[in-house]
């Protein structure tokens, strides 16, 4: 797993949307707020003759960093942004930036980037810096760089698509992009149509080649307009809406340093950070992000890694990285927070499935967790003893067979 693709995988906003897809197989039961105390651990489990059993646990996501329902359970208690920043990343320091971060719109597969038409849109050749005004007089409702052979050729639609020749070329010396006084671009997708700000760019992933990728050449501070409402509930208090800011900017820039001279720095979805462009900005994430403008946390000197999770469940998880440690989270509790605690009641048949050498499951251990002791983190490994043979898994084994929403678990 390389760095850039190892950030979030449960914001808030997806774990809303996820929560809705549980309902049918996750009963939420009134655990104590916190994790400790809050229900027997079973280490090692005997599994009931019925054949099913309940998982009980607490959080939901990696639990690495920021926890966002957590951010927005301390700025209720009336906790600056700052502070919050601070306690989900000790030991980092408050900087500011500012420049420009190329992202990979994914959901774009095609090597034709079309854009609509808009009176003074430009065009530039990547390869030679030059810039070509595109006529608003020729009834153009679209424009479109696409590819013959590996050279870039620029088409506009009226009825029928045409061949364009900027400045009477046949082709741009090297990959093109589009800009307007706007300020916002229009893409053409077969999944529907997304506003972006800035420049949106067909580029080769490699020299010579043939394919040509999207991307969304844009300022760092209108990329995190654009991330922030993805990842969290714009309307949740305003200081939680400022933390996500600054470590989705933070986030940002670290992806940046990954990659500084790849065709793109980092990508828009889940397996990076979720950014929709100018299409999926609101009003108060914008102010939030105006708010904390070029605010980012370093440690080192450099930009931190600042992971985040929709859900700490009362204690954040070791994310590799001395600003990302176990401890315990008191943000995380709150009448608000639906996935501090969760139970669910599961079969023993899936596993049985999964791992038919096992033969009957009789037993499930616990054999490790993070930091130790019972509830002191999240499941590192278990063992499951069967009639024939035990197998050792891990606890992401688990979350992934029975769709748990963590490893912080534990069984009754």
């Amino acid at each position: 797993m390389t760095p850039i693709r190892a950030a979030t995988h449960a914001a808030a906003r997806a774990a809303v949307r996820a929560s809705a897809a549980l309902t049918a197989a996750v009963l939420v039961v009134p655990l104590l707020s916190s994790p400790t105390g809050a229900v027997t651990v079973r280490e090692s489990f005997t599994v009931p003759a019925t054949g099913s059993f309940t998982i009980v646990g607490h959080g939901f996501g990696h639990g690495h960093g920021m926890s966002q329902y957590g951010a927005n359970g301390a700025a209720r208690r009336g906790v600056r942004h700052g502070r919050i920043l601070a306690f989900y990343y000790p030991g980092t320091t408050p900087a500011k930036t500012a420049g420009w971060l190329r992202v990979r719109i994914t959901d774009h597969t095609s090597s034709d980037l079309v854009v609509l038409a808009q009176p003074g849109l430009v065009l530039r050749d990547r390869a030679t810096r030059k810039d070509y005004p595109l006529p608003g007089s020729i009834g153009a409702t679209r424009w479109r760089l696409s590819v013959s052979g590996t050279k870039t050729v620029v088409d506009y639609r009226t009825a029928t698509w045409h061949r364009y020749r900027p400045g009477g070329l046949a082709t741009l010396k090297g990959d093109g992009a589009f800009r307007a006084p706007s300020g916002k671009l229009t893409l053409v997708m077969a999944s529907g149509n997304r506003v972006y700000r800035d420049r949106l760019s067909a580029i080769s992933p490699v020299a010579g080649s043939s394919k040509r990728v999207a991307v969304n050449s844009v300022t760092l501070e209108h990329y995190v307009k654009g991330v922030v409402p993805a990842e969290m509930p714009a309307s949740w208090s305003p200081q939680a809406v400022q933390a996500q800011a600054v470590a989705a900017r933070t986030y940002a820039w670290w992806s940046r340093a990954q990659a500084p001279d790849r065709y793109y720095q980092i990508c828009d979805t889940s397996s990076c950070q979720v950014y929709k462009g100018y299409g999926g900005e609101h009003p108060a994430a914008n102010t939030a992000v105006d708010a904390t403008r070029g605010q980012i946390l370093t440690y080192g000197g450099r930009p931190a890694f600042t992971q985040f999770s929709a859900s700490s469940g009362g204690r954040t998880s070791a994310g590799g990285a001395p600003y990302l440690p176990s401890k315990g989270d008191p943000y995380d509790a709150w009448s608000g927070n639906p996935f501090h605690s969760w139970s669910v009641k599961v079969s023993e048949s899936k596993l049985e499935k999964r791992y038919p050498g096992i033969g009957d499951l009789k037993r499930i251990k616990v054999t490790s967790r993070e930091g130790g002791g019972d509830w002191n983190g999240r499941v590192g490994n278990v063992t499951l003893v069967g009639g024939r043979a035990s197998k050792v898994v891990t606890g992401s084994d688990l979350r992934s067979i029975y769709g748990l929403r963590s490893t912080y678990f534990t069984f009754r």
